[in-house]
C-alpha cells in the first residue's frame, strides 16, 4: 500500500523513488528547527504564516506568496514568527539543474500554490503512470519559470557585525547610525563601514535595505498598510518608502498587493 506523506518524517521522504515528493507541516509560533540538511533540494513554503530562514551565508523572511529553494546539502534552520502552516515539496537533486549550491527565493502563482496543494494530498509513492506524476512535472515547470526575488539578507562571521545584524534584524525600524552601531559593537565606525562589504558583500546601507524588504513583505502579507510599514521601519514617509521599494524592485507595495489580490 503506498504510504501517505502525513505519516512520514522528511528523513524518510529523501528516499522514495519520485522526482517530487510532499509533507505539510502545521508549526506553533516561535516553533524551531534546528540545523539540518536534506539530500534533495526542498521547496519550503507556507500557505499561512511567516518563516525565517537561517544558513551559514544569508537569511531570508518568507512570507505566503514566497517560497525559499534550498539546494541538496545546505545546512539550514528554521523559525516560526507565527504560527506557520508549512508544505515542503523534495525534489530530486537532478530535477533542479539551476540551483547550484545556494538558496533562492521565488514568486508563488496562483498556479503553483495550487499544485502544491494537489500534490500534498497525493500519497508519497504515487502511481506512475499516474495524477502525482502528472503534478511533479507541472510543479517543475511552474518552478522553472517562477521570477527570482531579490531579497537576501547576507549573513556575516565576525562576532562584531554579527552583533549589529542581529540586533536589526530584531527590530528593523531601528534608525541608528554607523557611528552609533559602532558604539553598539564596540568598533570604529570605519572597521564596520570596511567589514559589511567584506562579509557581506554589501554596504551598510544596501544590507539595512534588505532587511526593510524583507520585512516589509511579511508585513504587506499579514495586511499591514503602506503607510504603517513606512513607520515602522523608520522612513519619513510612505512616499519614500514606496520610492525606495520600486528603486529596487521595479514595482510598489501597491502593485505586488494587486497582483496577489487579483484571481488569476
Amino acid at each position: 500500500m503506498p504510504t501517505t506523506p502525513d505519516i512520514l518524517t522528511a528523513d524518510a521522504l529523501q528516499n522514495i523513488p519520485r522526482t517530487v515528493v510532499a509533507l505539510p507541516r502545521e508549526q506553533a509560533f516561535r516553533q524551531s528547527i534546528p540545523r539540518h540538511c536534506h539530500q534533495r533540494a526542498q521547496f519550503l513554503y507556507a500557505i499561512e504564516g511567516v518563516m525565517r530562514v537561517t544558513t551559514d551565508v544569508g537569511v531570508w523572511l518568507i512570507p505566503p506568496r514566497r517560497a525559499l529553494l534550498i539546494a541538496p546539502g545546505v545546512t539550514h534552520e528554521l523559525t516560526m514568527l507565527s504560527k506557520v502552516s508549512m508544505r515542503s515539496l523534495y525534489i530530486a537533486p537532478d530535477a533542479l539543474p539551476g540551483l547550484d549550491a545556494g538558496c533562492r527565493l521565488i514568486e508563488v502563482s496562483n498556479l503553483l500554490r495550487e499544485l502544491v496543494q494537489a500534490m500534498v494530498a497525493e500519497p508519497a509513492e504515487y502511481p506512475i503512470p499516474g495524477r502525482g506524476e502528472h503534478l511533479s512535472a507541472l510543479i517543475l515547470s511552474e518552478l522553472a519559470a517562477a521570477a527570482a526575488v531579490p531579497i537576501a539578507i547576507p549573513w556575516p562571521r565576525d562576532r562584531r557585525l554579527v552583533s549589529v545584524c542581529e540586533a536589526i534584524m530584531e527590530n528593523p525600524g531601528d534608525i541608528r547610525s554607523i557611528e552609533e552601531w559602532a558604539g553598539h559593537a564596540g568598533a570604529s565606525p570605519r572597521t564596520l563601514m570596511r567589514l559589511f562589504p567584506k562579509e557581506t558583500s554589501l554596504p551598510f546601507r544596501q544590507w539595512v535595505q534588505q532587511v526593510h524588504l524583507a520585512d516589509a513583505f511579511c508585513r504587506l502579507a499579514r495586511g499591514d498598510s503602506v503607510g504603517s510599514i513606512a513607520a515602522a521601519l523608520g522612513y519619513a514617509s510612505p512616499s519614500a518608502f514606496t520610492a525606495m521599494f520600486r528603486r529596487v524592485l521595479g514595482k510598489t507595495p501597491q502593485d505586488y498587493l494587486a497582483e496577489w489580490r487579483s484571481p488569476g
